[in-house]
C-alpha cells in the first residue's frame, strides 16, 4: 500500500521518508507539530530581537541636550523632600492633599469661586475632590475655598494703596459655604502698594479660626513701583518670614493646629532669596505654581520656579478656561510630577 500525503507549502522543504505499510501516520503528525512549534519559537525570537534593536536605537538617539537634562533632573530630584520640622499634630500636609477653588464671590472674572452660583460651584468642588480621591486613593483630600480677601486695584483708591479690602460679610459668606462641605478657607492677600505688615493684622480675627489659612500673591506686590496688572510684582524671603511669623504667633497664642501658607509663583523675581525662608513647625509653606498654558509649558514653569528653588511643599494651579490651559493638564500628569503637588488650586 502506498500512503499519499498532502503537506502545506511551509513544510515542502522538510525531508520525508515514507513509512512502511504497517506504520501509522502519527509520527508524521508529531513531526508537523514539532516544525510548527519551532517556527513559532523562531518568529518570537525574531520579534524579541527586533524589539531589543528598536529599544537600543531609541536610547542611542537621545541627544546630548536630553542626556544633560536627565542629569539635571536627577540632581533636582535629590533636593526633595526638603529638610524641615516634623509635622505637628493637626498638620494638614503632607498626609492630606488640599483641593481649592479660588476667586471672589463679587466677581465672575477672578475665578471659579465667583463665576458660578454657589450651589453649582460647590457641586463642582465635590466632583474634583472625588476625582482626586479616585486617582490617588492613598492620599485623603481636604476641600478648600480660596478667597481673594484683599484685591489689587488698577486705581490708587483713597489711600493710594492700589488695593481693596473685602468687607467681613464677604468673608463670612465664603466661610458658610466652606462649612457646608467641611472645607477649610484661605484668605488671599494682594497688597498692591500696601504691605503684609499693614494688611495681615486686619485679618487676624479670621486667621485665628482653626480652619482659616493664608495665601500671599507676589504678582500684585508693587514694592518696586508700578500699577497692579501692568507690572509683575515681587515678595522677598523677608515678606514670607513676616507672614509665617504672624501665623506662628496666632497658632501659639490661640493653641491652634498648624497653618498653611501658600505663596503664588510663576516668575524668578516673584520670590527672591528663597533660601532665607525660615521654616517653622507651626506653619506649612507651599510654593504654588501659578502659571497657565499647555501641559509642557506649565511643567517648565513648575520646574524652573518651584522645583529648582525648594522651600517646603509645592502646589499646582489649574484653569478651567481653555484660553488659559489648552489642553488642561490631567490629574494623572500632575501626579507624575516630582515632588508631588499637595495643594491644587482651580481658577
Amino acid at each position: 500500500m502506498r500512503l499519499r500525503l498532502v503537506v502545506s507549502a511551509s513544510l515542502l522543504a522538510i525531508p520525508f521518508v515514507a513509512p512502511q505499510a504497517s506504520s501509522s501516520v502519527a509520527p508524521l503528525q508529531d513531526t508537523v507539530r514539532t516544525v510548527r512549534d519551532s517556527a513559532r519559537r523562531d518568529s518570537t525570537a525574531r520579534r524579541d530581537s527586533t524589539a531589543r534593536r528598536d529599544t537600543t536605537a531609541r536610547v542611542r538617539r537621545r541627544t546630548p541636550e536630553e542626556i544633560a537634562q536627565a542629569r539635571r533632573d536627577s540632581i533636582l530630584d535629590a533636593m526633595w523632600p526638603v529638610p524641615g520640622p516634623e509635622p505637628l499634630p493637626g498638620s494638614i500636609l503632607p498626609a492630606t492633599r488640599i483641593i481649592a477653588f479660588y476667586g471672589n464671590p463679587l466677581s465672575k472674572r477672578m475665578g471659579v469661586l465667583g463665576e458660578y452660583p454657589s450651589d453649582s460651584m460647590l457641586k463642582m468642588l465635590d466632583a474634583e475632590v472625588e476625582a482626586w480621591q479616585k486617582a490617588d486613593p492613598s492620599t485623603p483630600v481636604q476641600p478648600a475655598l480660596h478667597l481673594i480677601a484683599v484685591v489689587a486695584q488698577a486705581s490708587p483708591g483713597r489711600d493710594s494703596m492700589y488695593r481693596q479690602r473685602m468687607p467681613d460679610e464677604v468673608i463670612e459668606r465664603v466661610a458658610t459655604w466652606a462649612a457646608s462641605r467641611n472645607a477649610i478657607v484661605f484668605l488671599d492677600v494682594q497688597v498692591g502698594r500696601s504691605t503684609l505688615q499693614r494688611e495681615l493684622p486686619k485679618l487676624a480675627n479670621f486667621l485665628a479660626r482653626p480652619n482659616f489659612h493664608l495665601g500671599i500673591d507676589p504678582e500684585f506686590s508693587m514694592k518696586l513701583g508700578g500699577i497692579p496688572g501692568q507690572r509683575i510684582g515681587t515678595f522677598d524671603a523677608a515678606d514670607v518670614n513676616y507672614a509665617s511669623g504672624f501665623l506662628q504667633t496666632l497658632v501659639v497664642n490661640h493653641k491652634l493646629p498648624p497653618k498653611v501658607l501658600v505663596i503664588h509663583r510663576f516668575t524668578r523675581r516673584g520670590l527672591t532669596n528663597y533660601q532665607s525662608i525660615t521654616l517653622r513647625p507651626e506653619v506649612q509653606v507651599v510654593v504654588h505654581m501659578d502659571g497657565f498654558g499647555s501641559p509642557i509649558l506649565k511643567r517648565s514653569t513648575f520646574r524652573h520656579f518651584v522645583k529648582m528653588e525648594p522651600v517646603q511643599f509645592v502646589g499646582w494651579k489649574q484653569f478651567y478656561k481653555l484660553r488659559n490651559d489648552n489642553p488642561p493638564t490631567t490629574i494623572a500628569e500632575i501626579l507624575r510630577l516630582h515632588p508631588r503637588p499637595m495643594y491644587i488650586q482651580y481658577q
